[in-house]
């Protein structure tokens, strides 16, 4: 049993904090953060152990009536390992922290690659993290091109892909704050950052990738086109995204024609905050043009990191060093079939 400890409960860091407790391997020994507000005070009512991560914070936390346990020191010396889930230039500052004193982290997608020096992707890349001292987990656009892409790769299949991405303009919370609105605004620059960033996963990958940020705030859509390295069949395919267990086969003309229908079935399937840890592809648009592939999915950016999270854990620490085992447990505790 190790002691994990999350940095930083905000959209990603509440969900983590949520599925450690899940887990009967590692223990949540405590959550820090800054705030005070709404969003620290349901950690409280789930009974977290909370920490301040100064000691302004600390006095602003007791000032509303919670219970502080210490602070983000104290939470260190108690911890194997520290999930950090904080802004990218607050992280990049506690790493420095985390070295010091010689404890294990991981960090999220928006962190650079030379952060670890080993990015983390379960089924692509799980026995290379096992017993190292960081990693981070790549972001959830990232998340979806390594597993649909390894899925491929692993059938003989990929030759090379190119994906166009439609991605939310803010975090649905802060959509009251800002994002765009009746615009698109295109990434000035092709790649995007999407596909180096899964290179540093897998370097042998060669997948360019475009993107576009669109006024809404539910999730990201990708269009891909693979040339693929043989002709072949949609059923052959299809049964190669099957081999991960991560990639949810929709179908269009069951009326899951938007991501907006896809939520609402994550919702009516009782997940957390209608969360979707797979990549929803569509299995009825898919379409096989001789050498050529074309698909599309969607991609829940708040949801998809999660279980990638819980393996790293378990792969930095060395509770578990069958990555296929890993995923198997995480799949069930977070209700993946």
């Amino acid at each position: 049993m190790k002691n994990i400890a999350v940095i930083g409960y905000g959209v990603i860091g509440k969900r983590v904090a949520d599925a450690i407790n899940l887990q009967d391997d590692m223990k949540l020994v405590g959550v820090c953060d800054i705030i005070s507000d709404w969003r620290i005070q349901n950690a409280v009512r789930k009974k977290y152990d909370i920490y301040a991560a100064t000691e302004d914070a600390a006095d602003k936390m007791k000032s509303e009536g919670i219970s502080v346990k210490g602070n983000m020191q104290e939470l260190l010396t108690k911890s194997d390992l520290v999930v950090d889930c904080t802004p990218k230039k607050i992280a990049a500052q506690n790493v420095k922290i985390y070295k010091e004193k010689g404890i294990k982290f991981i960090v999220q997608g928006g962190e650079k690659h030379e952060t670890t020096g080993h990015s983390f992707s379960a089924e692509n890349n799980y026995q290379s993290a096992i017993n190292v001292d960081a990693t981070r987990v790549v972001s959830c656009n990232t998340t979806s091109i390594l597993r649909t892409l390894t899925a491929l790769k692993r059938a003989g299949l990929l030759d090379y892909a190119r994906g166009t991405l439609l991605r939310r303009a803010t975090d649905p919370w802060e959509s009251h704050l800002g994002g765009i609105m009746n615009t698109m605004v295109p990434e000035r620059d092709i790649p995007s950052h999407q596909g180096p960033d899964a290179q540093s996963v897998d370097p042998d990958l060669d997948v360019i990738t475009s993107a576009v940020k669109v006024p809404e705030t539910l999730s990201h859509m990708h269009y891909w086109n693979v040339k693929l390295k043989k002709q072949t069949t949609k059923e052959e395919v299809i049964k190669a995204f099957k081999t991960s267990s991560r990639i949810k086969l929709i179908q269009y003309d069951q009326g899951l024609v938007s991501n907006n229908t896809i939520k609402e079935m994550f919702l009516d399937m009782g997940r957390p905050w209608g969360d979707m840890y797979e990549v929803a592809l569509w299995e009825d648009m898919l379409k096989v043009v001789g050498d050529e592939l074309f698909y599309a999915y969607v991609v829940d950016n708040q949801a998809i990191v999660i279980p990638e999270t819980i393996d790293a854990i378990r792969a930095l620490t060395g509770i578990e060093t069958n990555g296929a085992k890993s995923i198997s447990k995480t799949n069930a505790s977070l209700g993946i079939h």
